[in-house]
């Protein structure tokens, strides 16, 4: 199966890395969120080839994460973070929670902090009923609406 046919599969963890899936856009996200706007700046900051720059930051326009418009002060245009965009927030931070855990055996190099009491950010799953933490061990997936319309649009094919 080719790359882009994955887009197509009815599932909501597929897709979605059809869209984020390499290293490079996760990196421009995760500079986006600190406030890089410009081009020159991702490319200066990442190391990016610029040609790979311009692609990834087109899928992050083409999928509603960034918007590119004129920026208020100069002649270049500028990307932001959309509110699709900022909702992948919760990915990044749950990616540097595994990799403090997993890949800094001298302790985290940053710590993102709660501006209003220093406390630290972390991500947790939670049950949306009862609010209980839970691990993969308490999840059982079950077929949801789009696998059942996917597969009714099979039958009748």
């Amino acid at each position: 199966m080719r790359y882009e046919q994955l887009a197509d599969l009815p599932c909501s963890i597929t897709r979605p890395l059809v869209v984020l899936g390499d290293r490079w856009t996760l990196l421009i996200l995760k500079e986006a969120f600190a406030g890089v706007r410009r081009f020159n700046a991702f490319q200066g900051n990442l190391g990016i080839p610029r040609s790979r720059l311009q692609d990834r930051l087109g899928r992050l326009v083409d999928h509603g994460i960034l918007v590119r418009r004129q920026a208020d002060e100069g002649e270049h245009p500028e990307y932001r973070l959309t509110s699709k965009g900022h909702d992948l927030y919760p990915i990044l931070m749950a990616i540097r929670d595994w990799g403090d855990t997993h890949m800094a055996p001298d302790g985290p190099p940053v710590r993102y902090r709660h501006r209003d009491c220093a406390g630290e950010a972390r991500v947790a799953l939670a049950c949306d009923c009862c609010g209980e933490g839970m691990t993969a061990h308490d999840v059982v997936p079950e077929a949801g609406p789009g696998l059942v319309a996917h597969l009714g649009a099979d039958l009748r094919e």
